[in-house]
């Protein structure tokens, strides 16, 4: 199993940072990935043409490693969540009374685009909310499935809830939209790079991920793969790289009709970014040296005692079934305590989210069992 890897990582000694949902740190060689980029720009003498176009194609292709995707060119870059899912929903034909499928609480990049969608197409926005008492992943799992019928046009969904880690049955899901002709568009956000995915395998319409979250890499850059249903649809934008033949400069003002190949249209303008391009690539490469799945794997076994030690002091934490070890909600039974809690966290230098009723827990490699044990006396002391 892998160990623990915090000396890859600047983090404060003084600081518990439990919090990779909220944004993760980056690593020591993404930052220098960082300055050696910045420096480039110094002499842009030294950025050929050609410079356009080899760095995001290396960046797709460890992307498309990390996600097991065949084709690269299914990968675009992307600035945000917001930015893919409208792509996404610019070519979505809704009819009168289709409904698209969401889940309760789901993150505003993926809900707001689609109420729009449903508003300006008579259509039905569905949202499946949490069920309340026990089992509930389970419950909540069964109430999405049965909501997929003949009437649904999309499920827009994460494979894993932002607020708490709720873990989604994202195979039976997709073999059902399938079954009745429906969409499904994943937000991976807050799982692609430490919760594994195979979309050669789940074959989603789209999954759209933000990458300075669990992809290790600095913000306002992320990665889309778009499925064949997009592969004739009109960008948001329409900018000079995104056509066909655009690496060759002197020919721009030569109009050209057609767009690069596969999804490439999509892609945001000044995409090539020299800077953040070459950082996320960096921290990709690095979580496909580790493997996502011994990511997963060691977030599971360092709180393997911890969460024993939480639910017989009166916590609540989701069937491990139904939830993804690399973040995870810990509720409290009194919930007039909450406040207390928070208090006691940040006084104590741990850094946590709370969303909803939920302590929202989000380890990564470099937390150890020092700082799990701090993070349990903090809580089982109050």
């Amino acid at each position: 199993m892998i160990t623990c890897q915090k000396e890859l990582f600047s983090l404060d000694d003084e600081q518990t940072y439990l919090n990779c949902a909220y944004m993760s740190p980056i690593l020591k060689s993404v930052e220098e990935a960082g300055i050696e980029a910045i420096k480039g720009k110094r002499n842009p003498a030294k950025i050929s043409a050609q410079d356009f176009f080899t760095d995001g194609e290396s960046l797709r292709a460890s992307y498309a490693k990390l996600i097991n995707a065949s084709d690269p060119k299914r990968i675009v870059i992307i600035p945000s969540v917001s930015y893919g899912i409208s792509t996404v929903c610019k070519n979505v034909a809704l009819k009168k009374g289709q409904k698209v499928v969401v889940i309760g609480e789901q993150f505003p990049s993926n809900y707001y685009p689609w109420k729009r969608l449903c508003d300006e197409n008579r259509g039905k926005l569905i949202t499946i909310s949490a069920p309340k008492g026990e089992d509930r992943g389970k419950h909540w799992n069964e109430a999405i499935f049965d909501a997929i019928d003949e009437s649904v046009a999309v499920v827009a969904m994460a494979n894993v809830h932002w607020a708490d880690g709720t873990l989604f049955n994202l195979e039976r899901i997709r073999k059902r939209t399938k079954e009745v002709g429906a969409l499904l568009i994943i937000d991976g956000t807050q799982s692609v790079g430490a919760l594994p995915i195979d979309v050669a395998k789940l074959q989603p319409d789209a999954l759209i991920c933000a990458g300075y979250k669990w992809l290790l890499g600095p913000y306002s850059i992320g990665l889309a793969y778009f499925g064949k249903v997009f592969d004739n649809g009109v960008p948001i934008e329409e900018n000079w790289i995104n056509r066909f033949e655009s690496e060759n400069f002197a020919a721009l003002v030569s109009y050209n009709d057609h767009y690069q190949e596969g999804a490439l249209r999509y892609e945001v303008g000044e995409h090539s970014n020299f800077i953040l391009v070459p950082m996320l690539k960096k921290a990709i490469d690095q979580l496909n040296s580790w493997g996502v799945e011994n990511i997963q794997a060691y977030c599971k076994q360092l709180f393997v005692e911890a969460n024993i030690s939480l639910t017989t002091a009166g916590y609540n934490i989701e069937n491990p079934n139904y939830r993804s070890a690399h973040l995870f909600g810990i509720r409290c039974n009194d919930i007039s305590k909450m406040d207390k809690i928070k208090l006691a966290l940040q006084d104590n230098k741990i850094s946590v989210s709370v969303r909803g009723d939920a302590i929202r827990v989000a380890p990564h490699l470099y937390n150890d069992q020092q700082d799990v044990e701090k993070l349990v006396h903090v809580l089982t002391s109050h």
